[in-house]
């Protein structure tokens, strides 16, 4: 059942960025896109009209998801762990190549939610003109009032229950699979 809002208090919600492509930004004296510190206020919170929503940033790592190590997907575990404590709902920035991997292992460690759990990000950077990272921060953001507990992928306008995901590289986006198929 989708979780309408009933009253014109602001909605809290926790974002927890760990950087990934959604975050990398283009370094002018190297030439390279790289990950060096979270972008999510500066393209996010400045520009988004908000005024109904409180976000909390929490800025965890600046890290390609290809490059996340088991320890770091622990401190991620952890970090989620002690914000679902709070009841607000979570949304984490993440880098699509092993975004999976990381939603899976919070889904398999965290046996109970009680608020929606929320995992995005991009194939392109903030920065970008054509990027697709502000319209999946966006939709997460809508997700995260409506949805039941649980853990998701938000991507390209469309929402998938953990552990029933996978990224299609082809395509440069997600789908739905099996959960033997992922």
């Amino acid at each position: 059942m989708l979780n309408f809002p009933k009253d014109n208090k602001k909605f809290e919600v926790v974002v927890i960025t760990t950087g990934g492509t959604i975050e990398k930004t283009y370094d002018e004296f190297n030439g390279l896109l790289d990950n060096r510190e979270s972008v999510f206020k500066q393209y996010v919170l400045d520009r988004l009209r908000l005024p109904h929503t409180y976000i909390h940033v929490v800025s965890l790592f600046a890290k390609d998801s290809l490059r996340m190590t088991d320890k770091d997907r622990q401190i991620l575990l952890l970090t989620i762990q002690n914000y679902l404590e709070r009841e607000l709902p979570i949304i984490i920035l993440h880098g699509t190549d092993s975004m999976t991997i990381s939603a899976k292992e919070c889904l398999k460690e965290i046996k109970k939610v009680n608020v929606p759990v929320i995992f995005t990000g991009a194939m392109k950077p903030f920065g970008f003109y054509d990027s697709d990272a502000g319209q999946n921060v966006t939709e997460a953001l809508l997700a995260s009032r409506l949805l039941p507990p649980g853990f998701y992928i938000s991507f390209h306008n469309r929402i998938f229950e953990v552990p029933h995901v996978k990224k299609n590289l082809e395509k440069g986006s997600f789908e739905f699979c099996q959960e033997n198929e992922a």
